[in-house]
């Protein structure tokens, strides 16, 4: 499979066979995702994953519980449409494998200027540090989903979920200096998703000057 046909096949999949695809793939996985590129090659990731049905029942739990709380500080009237909407944070929990991937920022700059940097320059500063690491992370989370689908086995890239991150690290043991970026569902497909419509280059692309 070349990488374009991996770009242009690869689906979100939900509903997964019930047969584990194996640590050792998913091993194998993980050290293709961890091939992207990171800023100043700092590799701010780690990936915590787990195939316990007990673990990801309790996950999906705290989600859902989120949710709930959420769901009472809703205008009745959208609180149906909310629900529904909702239902999408915790389709993982079929699955039988889910990793959670974690970044650190990469605090570089900022451990280098001294105290009298104007604070607008230190609030630009720690942006920059913050999206540096979870944007490194991003660039992985592709690869593994890009490689995994060359590998026959479906992935869902969910931040949905992290309307209950601070549960999700406690359930999982994330040391709180990492911050979640999302949740990867992985397992063999049981459905075939169709390829939703994707705006066109022209309609995302502006050239400066035009």
């Amino acid at each position: 499979m070349n990488v374009a046909d991996a770009l242009i096949g690869r689906r979100s999949v939900r509903r997964f066979q019930t047969r584990h695809p194996g640590r050792d793939r998913i091993e194998d996985v993980i050290s293709m995702a961890i091939t992207a590129p990171s800023a100043s090659n700092k590799q701010p990731w780690k990936f915590f994953a787990t195939d316990d049905p007990h673990t990801i029942q309790k996950m999906a739990q705290a989600v859902s519980h989120s949710m709930e709380q959420i769901v009472t500080h809703i205008d009745p009237q959208y609180v149906d449409a909310l629900r529904a909407y909702g239902d999408y944070f915790v389709r993982f929990q079929d699955a039988p494998v889910v990793i959670a991937a974690a970044f650190r920022e990469i605090a570089v700059l900022s451990n280098l200027v001294d105290a009298d940097l104007p604070a607008s320059d230190l609030k630009e500063i720690a942006r920059m540090e913050f999206y540096s690491g979870l944007i490194s992370t991003s660039l992985a989370l592709q690869n593994l989903m890009l490689y995994a689908h060359s590998e026959g086995l479906g992935t869902s890239c969910m931040t949905g979920p992290l309307v209950a991150s601070e549960k999700l690290k406690n359930i999982l043991t994330i040391p709180d200096s990492w911050s979640l970026a999302a949740l990867i569902s992985v397992g063999y497909a049981n459905e075939e998703p169709v390829a939703p419509a994707r705006k066109s280059a022209s309609a995302v692309l502006r050239w400066i000057p035009s």
